[in-house]
């Protein structure tokens, strides 16, 4: 009788579980396109920035939502480089979310995309062990547009983490300080099939997102950054 009752939930679960991890691909999917677009965008996001940045999050469509002062939020995913170093080729994608009334402020009532650059190990591995609270656990900046950003000021050169927006049509750099990025959790054991942290999904060998990888790794092969050389 329990064998017969262990069966019955596995089978009414199945779909649930199937759902859920739908639910993650097409985040993963969406996360691909939007970062396609963006770096077809002419004069848009610096080569040469995404050259030595170690970890990338996508945050497509983040919605604005209101009661009390009012605030947003946005699930997305982090994607960097493998390696103890962040040398080596682009890894699986790791489930983020990104949260905070400073967010609201760049929506204007629109569903915005968010692209954020994290330029060096520091920032990388703050992002991976835990919550992040932007400009104050971690420097960040809005990014630079154009085709270089060897022009780019001292604060951008500093900065561990480089921001940028897209709504109607445009891109810009924006400044997401006060803004949280965590894990999330749920997600990431929906896709994975486990509990799993993002350091462990990262530097583990995962092989899901592959249609996000490959953006990245088409796009950009091998880390330019100080650490990059060190490889």
């Amino acid at each position: 009788m329990r064998l017969i009752v262990g069966l019955l939930t596995l089978i009414l679960a199945a779909p649930i579980l199937s759902a859920a991890d739908t639910e993650e691909q097409e985040r993963i999917a969406n996360g691909a396109e939007v970062l396609q677009e963006i770096l077809n965008i002419p004069d848009g996001l610096p080569k040469d920035l995404l050259h030595k940045a170690e970890c990338v999050a996508v945050m497509p469509s983040v919605k604005k939502f209101a009661f009390g002062i009012g605030g947003s939020y946005g699930k997305g995913m982090l994607i960097c480089r493998g390696g103890s170093n962040f040398t080596g080729p682009w890894g699986a994608p790791a489930m983020y979310r990104l949260e905070g009334a400073s967010i609201g402020f760049q929506l204007g009532g629109q569903a915005t995309d968010f692209l954020l650059l994290i330029m060096n190990p520091k920032g990388a591995e703050s992002i991976l062990k835990s919550k992040v609270k932007l400009g104050a656990d971690a420097s960040v900046a809005g990014g630079p547009k154009g085709r270089s950003a060897e022009a780019a000021t001292d604060a951008y050169m500093k900065a561990e983490i480089l921001t940028y927006s897209r709504a109607q049509g445009l891109f810009a750099g924006v400044s997401l300080a006060g803004s949280t990025l965590r894990q999330d959790d749920g997600a990431n054991e929906n896709l994975y099939g486990k509990k799993i942290g993002a350091q462990e999904i990262v530097k583990g060998g995962a092989t899901k997102g592959q249609n996000l990888v490959s953006v990245l790794q088409k796009a950009s092969p091998q880390n330019q950054s100080d650490s990059g050389a060190k490889k």
